[in-house]
């Protein structure tokens, strides 16, 4: 597993950034069942910069917590029969990993909504990370059925990483 890593903002948090985004990556292709080995962008960034990139890409001027750009186009989340098939466009020439895609992240978000929520920046951080996994995995929540799977999802690899709203 590769994980790049970009700093946009000079926020320090009281713990392991990258360790802990491992940890949660590593959790969700465990999770997910991915059968191989996989490459994520990962940018950390301040509101202005998400808010930059948040108007670019979907049109919506205002910074948000998490963006992800996914990669691959999964028929149902998380089916990885058809990933072979565009083996030059989904795989890493270079390692051969499975290119799932990019997560950005507003560090300015993740201490906002710690406190607005009441937990630790640790356990918003690996949240918002969890989540935007889910998503280059192809899980979305537009309908109600979507949004209850995919927490449920994120319930189940948060809690086995023993991160709790109270971490």
């Amino acid at each position: 597993m590769t994980i790049l890593t970009e700093w946009e903002t000079d926020v320090s948090f009281g713990f392991d950034v990258e360790a802990l985004a491992e940890r949660v990556i590593a959790a969700a292709c465990d999770a997910e069942e991915c059968p191989y080995e996989t490459q994520v962008n990962l940018t950390f960034t301040d509101n202005a910069g998400i808010r930059a990139i948040n108007r670019q890409y979907r049109g919506i001027d205002r910074p948000t917590d998490v963006l992800s750009f996914p990669m691959l186009s999964f028929e149902a989340p998380a089916d990885f029969s058809h990933v072979e098939e565009r083996v030059e466009e989904n795989f890493d020439p270079d390692s051969g990993e499975l290119l799932l895609g990019d997560i950005v992240v507003s560090t300015e978000k993740v201490t906002e909504q710690a406190t607005l929520y009441g937990h630790g920046q640790k356990r918003e951080l690996a949240f918002l990370i969890l989540h935007s996994m889910l998503h280059l995995f192809g899980y979305d929540h537009e309908e109600d059925e979507e949004r209850e799977e995919m927490e449920a999802r994120q319930r189940v690899i948060l809690d086995g990483l023993g991160i709790v709203r109270e971490t």
